[in-house]
């Protein structure tokens, strides 16, 4: 009682102040949030950011951070925190230090900052004096060191990283020895419950029960008539914030998105070798059983995802001619609009080996190159190449691999993004879109999706209309598609042809 009320104490909020430290000036619905995180901190309270991408988490963060070391007492040593991102990101942590916290002590423990030498001789003795170590979580399972070490506070970047609770990385972050544990992530839920089970799991352990007792408490809430899932709100309620930009008492200043479906239809090819790849399905839906069946719908959804791209993905030929495509001719009708206008694209697609010929196209559209960013581009070239993208006026557009370019990136130069292809799941689109429609952004941006017709992806499309809703009843939250787990008429539905909606018109 007496820490809450000397946090809700005026004095106490007028200590929860970076000051002049913070080279920005705080909206008011992040000095909420800064406020918030110091309260929790203070309780000993794990907490999840989970406001809307573009929303600011990370001036939130090095407010905090700055707030807690401006407390300290004269003459004593800082406590080290620990922030731990994907190491895409890690440069651009960096960057937002130097411009909005240059007094704080950060140090980047990774490949891409030090040599091998240097990482391998790298132990926290060597740390006294630092406020911040940013690592990676790869790097974290890398040097186990750091989980032996007492941080003060566990920061993790993108922490729908850890919804698996039985992958490595996750584990390792959960051994993490921290004061404070502070979860920022965009999407909570990304595709089912248990993401948010993982990630209250690393915050505030025990709250939510065990993985198994937390199945079984969502299973009972899911059969309630009226707003199922209204107790777990309440439950998580105190140690989860959330705004979102559509919200204009958050942000009025952020300009609207337009999301349009840019129906695509199939070229003779890609109808032929569609029909083919169903009817091989049904034929090895005869056969297969157990994981063996799954392993083989999961290689056909991959293959119909291929030829709706384009035939040339699936066939392995290096053609890519435009005529055999009818995503292709979808983004030329798309990109001439936007050459016209001499406004910016982003074009994001799952596929690595899409995004060179892509790019290529795109090219050969605008007259001049672009940019390409995927999993095998350095960690040390993406700052440039974003810099490029928003300073160069000459650069049109930038193609990215999704898991690659979806988190983190700030690239608000462009007004129209293009889901090439889609990722079936409406929390990482949501992410990559977010790229542009972010805070910076001063313009009307379009979001273009491509579905083809008459397949799976018009399919698929709608199932994702219905996850989204249901995705927005716990949050906003989430819902699972398992298609492997469909009867086979069920699956054959799902993928057959329509070949009156799919066929280009010649």
């Amino acid at each position: 009682a007496e820490t809450l009320a000397g946090l809700r104490s005026p004095e106490g909020l007028a200590r929860i102040e970076p000051g002049s430290a913070l080279h920005a000036e705080l909206r008011p619905y992040q000095k909420a949030g800064v406020r918030w995180l110091y309260v929790l901190h203070h309780l000993g309270l794990g907490a999840c950011l989970a406001d809307d991408m573009g929303l600011g988490k990370t001036i939130q963060v090095l407010a905090l951070l700055l707030v807690l070391r401006g407390q300290r007492q004269p003459g004593i040593q800082p406590q080290t925190s620990i922030l731990i991102a994907p190491a895409s990101l890690l440069a651009n942590w960096a960057d937002e230090i130097t411009r909005f916290a240059p007094t704080l002590n950060a140090r980047v423990v990774h490949p891409s900052a030090m040599s091998a030498a240097e990482l391998k001789a790298i132990n926290p003795q060597q740390l006294a004096g630092v406020d911040v170590v940013i690592t990676s979580y790869g790097s974290l399972l890398r040097l186990p060191w750091m989980t032996d070490t007492r941080w003060h506070l566990a920061i993790l970047d993108e922490a729908q990283a850890i919804k698996n609770p039985d992958a490595k990385q996750t584990r390792a972050v959960k051994t993490l020895n921290a004061g404070t544990r502070i979860a920022l992530t965009g999407t909570p839920v990304e595709n089912r419950l248990t993401d948010l089970w993982s990630i209250f799991d690393f915050i505030n352990p025990g709250l939510l029960g065990s993985n198994r007792e937390f199945a079984d408490f969502t299973k009972r809430l899911a059969e309630r008539p009226h707003h199922p899932y209204a107790p777990l709100r309440e439950l998580i309620r105190p140690y989860i914030l959330r705004r979102l930009k559509t919200d204009k008492s958050v942000i009025a200043d952020l300009p609207d998105k337009t999301e349009l479906k840019a129906f695509c239809r199939l070229s003779r090819k890609q109808a032929a070798l569609y029909q083919h790849a169903v009817q091989d399905l049904a034929a090895q839906l005869e056969h297969a059983k157990g994981i063996t069946r799954r392993g083989a719908i999961l290689a056909f959804l991959m293959r119909f995802k291929q030829i709706c791209n384009h035939p040339s993905q699936w066939l392995g030929d290096g053609a890519w001619h435009e005529a055999d495509s009818g995503k292709f001719a979808r983004l030329r009708e798309i990109a001439e609009v936007i050459a016209a206008r001499q406004e910016k694209v982003l074009v994001f697609t799952q596929f690595r080996e899409t995004t060179a010929p892509v790019a290529g196209f795109l090219g050969s559209v605008f007259g001049r190159p672009g940019l390409v960013l995927h999993g095998g581009t350095a960690v040390k070239q993406r700052r440039q190449l974003v810099r490029d993208f928003q300073d160069d006026e000459r650069v049109p557009f930038f193609v990215l691999s999704l898991k690659a370019g979806g988190a983190g990136l700030n690239l608000t130069a462009a007004t129209h993004v293009v889901h090439f292809d889609r990722w079936w799941n409406p929390a990482v689109e949501q992410q990559a879109t977010d790229r542009a429609f972010r805070i910076g952004q001063s313009k009307h941006v379009m979001v273009h999706k491509f579905v083809c017709r008459g397949t799976i992806e018009e399919k698929i499309d709608a199932l994702i209309e219905s996850k989204q809703q249901l995705s927005n009843d716990v949050l906003e939250g989430g819902a699972d598609m398992l298609l492997t787990e469909m009867k086979d008429d069920e699956l054959l539905k799902l993928v057959a042809l329509d070949v009156h909606a799919a066929l280009q018109e010649e």
